[in-house]
């Protein structure tokens, strides 16, 4: 199967199949790790945690994938891309396995380790797809694949929940297990192979990001921006099915699905964003992503809580803190994709370990505040969150 790839030229565009296949890919991967969120419960009552320790469920998929976006995703400018996709989708694909037959805690919460680590597939297949772009459309094209991508986010949690009520929680990793096989089998017929010209040991490669963190103002000023943005989206989904399941508004495990549905209409932001990159608004779109996340928060203090308005505004809240959330994410790749072939899958892991930081701080941060002052006080400190990156953006020159 011969599939047209981008020439060093910049004449020949990525094929809208590739695109299409790519993004799809990337979505049904990264929902591996979140499956198991709205899962907690029923899955540790199943295999005897105790329910002070069903968070490990969450925790050791997020060590994994932190993990690998260090130690694997750097490997992208090193090894044929193609090739350490499908071992990376082999290890999820163990670890899938592990987690349906697992008759015990030890074992899954080890398949949950091994899910998180073979997940960060994803974050080689994103570079990959700026590698076959010419210059004029790579924003375009990221932002087509990362919309894949944050569908598979924004679904993963609803049709886990909507699975495991019809079924249980077993079939939907059994689910999971088939579909992987199947993304293998086509991504190794249809993705064109790609060897990086780089010739470092793993070792030089490792010090090299040390390097790149410490000298790459972009990319700091990048990952600082979606830390935040992505502490504020943790906080929003952590403490909202607390609020909405709590005695001012009473909704059931099946309305929070319903809920968490309304977010995917933010996925369709990245192939905007990625337009507008394009174009050179790069500074403007952020400055919009950041105002819609701060402004998510605004939204939900307009109306008496426990109100249907309040509810109403909830789910519009939901949709542009995601919409803002996903158009700064592409945004953040686009700018770092152009400091060098070379160097992509090195600074995309950086970033994304970054961020991926700043949304496990957002999540402690949501639970304390919510335990502590409920709602308002979450909800301030998600507005501060983007406020906070707004005024740094500020100090950025042209």
């Amino acid at each position: 199967m011969t599939i047209p790839v981008a020439s060093s030229s910049g004449t020949d565009a990525v094929s809208s199949r590739l695109i299409f296949l790519l993004a799809s890919a990337c979505g049904l991967i990264v929902a591996n790790i979140y499956y198991a969120q709205p899962l907690a419960g029923p899955i540790s009552e199943a295999l005897g945690l105790s329910p002070h320790a069903a968070g490990l469920i969450v925790t050791l998929t997020q060590i994994g994938y932190g993990t690998g976006l260090l130690l694997i995703v750097p490997l992208g400018d090193l090894v044929e891309n193609r090739r350490l996709t499908l071992v990376l989708i082999g290890i999820a694909t163990i670890g899938l396995v592990g987690a349906a037959l697992s008759p015990h805690a030890l074992p899954f919460l080890l398949a949950s380790l091994l899910i998180g680590l073979g997940s960060v597939a994803v974050q080689v297949l994103v570079p990959y797809a700026a590698h076959l772009a010419p210059e004029a459309i790579r924003g375009r094209v990221v932002g087509n694949v990362m919309s894949g991508l944050l569908l598979g986010i924004m679904l993963a949690r609803p049709v886990a929940s909507f699975i495991a009520e019809l079924a249980s929680w077993r079939a939907v990793f059994l689910l999971s297990i088939v579909a992987m096989g199947a993304i293998a089998l086509v991504l190794r017929r249809a993705l064109p192979p790609r060897l990086p010209a780089s010739k470092l040991r793993y070792r030089e490669l490792l010090a090299s990001m040390a390097r790149l963190a410490a000298t790459t103002p972009v990319l700091q000023r990048r990952a600082i921006y979606h830390a935040c943005l992505f502490a504020a989206f943790s906080l929003f989904w952590t403490t909202t099915p607390l609020l909405l399941t709590g005695p001012e508004f009473g909704l059931s495990q099946g309305g929070i699905a319903l809920f968490a549905l309304a977010g995917v209409a933010g996925a369709v932001a990245s192939p905007i964003a990625g337009r507008l990159a394009d174009r050179g608004w790069m500074r403007s779109a952020t400055a919009v992503a950041m105002v819609m996340v701060a402004g998510a928060f605004l939204l939900t203090h307009l109306a008496p809580s426990g109100s249907t308005a309040a509810l109403v505004l909830l789910v519009v809240a939901a949709i542009l803190l995601d919409f803002g959330v996903a158009a700064n994410l592409t945004l953040g790749q686009r700018a770092i994709f152009v400091l060098g072939a070379e160097l992509r899958s090195r600074l995309n892991g950086l970033y994304m370990a970054t961020f991926f930081l700043g949304g496990a701080i957002g999540s402690a941060a949501g639970g304390w505040a919510y335990a502590q002052g409920g709602w308002t006080l979450a909800s301030w400190i998600g507005f501060g969150l983007p406020v906070a990156a707004l005024a740094y953006s500020a100090t950025e020159r042209g």
